[in-house]
């Protein structure tokens, strides 16, 4: 299975998702692009949440050095992103691949994070809940559906909102995989408590 983790936005938990997947699946981990913090980045995060013997961390195809849109952050770098030169992992394990911020954060003058999303990727979109999260969750979801991308479920990062989180579900007809909530700290024993939660879900998908 290959899982394609993205978010309706910037710091919506996706990462935190993405480790809660991996160990989950006990999958391999793999973000495409990383903008920014490079000497704690996302990969860095995932690597010391998950804890199991079958999980691969590759690396980044881009590590770009501004944390800022991909686009930019290249061009900064003095590069240019070539989705050419993005080449999946190869591995005979689970895949989940983390996407940067959402799906049409553009990567280039001419492509996006969605043009990342591959015809056997399952996408996971993660939807955490404020004013205006309704619309970019349901903007995020129809993106996808336009280019007839598999959307697999949703997961919801942050406290309940029964009202958000029904509609949602019932405009889009999409499965709820689980909930993350407000922890104090997410560590290694924190995400595992999750991923043995999601792990029956996910394995369904």
């Amino acid at each position: 299975m290959k899982v394609f983790i993205t978010g309706i936005g910037t710091d919506v938990g996706k990462t935190v998702a993405s480790a809660i997947v991996t160990q989950a699946l006990e999958a391999d981990y793999w973000k495409p692009v990383q903008a920014g913090d490079l000497d704690h980045s996302d990969s860095h995060k995932v690597q010391a949440q998950v804890q199991n013997p079958h999980s691969k961390f590759h690396p980044n195809a881009y590590a770009l050095n501004t944390p800022a849109s991909p686009h930019l952050s290249a061009a900064l770098d003095g590069i240019t992103i070539d989705l050419k030169a993005i080449k999946e992992p190869q591995t005979k394990n689970h895949l989940v691949v983390e996407g940067a911020g959402g799906v049409l954060v553009p990567l280039n003058d001419t492509d996006c994070v969605i043009d990342l999303i591959q015809k056997d990727y399952k996408v996971i979109v993660v939807s955490r809940h404020y004013l205006g999260s309704i619309n970019h969750t349901l903007l995020t979801i129809e993106a996808l559906k336009s280019r007839e991308i598999n959307v697999a479920g949703i997961i919801f990062s942050g406290d309940e909102n029964k009202a958000t989180e029904s509609i949602i579900l019932n405009k889009t007809g999409l499965a709820m995989i689980g909930r993350i909530d407000n922890e104090p700290y997410f560590d290694a024993n924190v995400i595992a408590y999750y991923a043995d939660k999601f792990r029956e879900n996910l394995l369904k998908l």
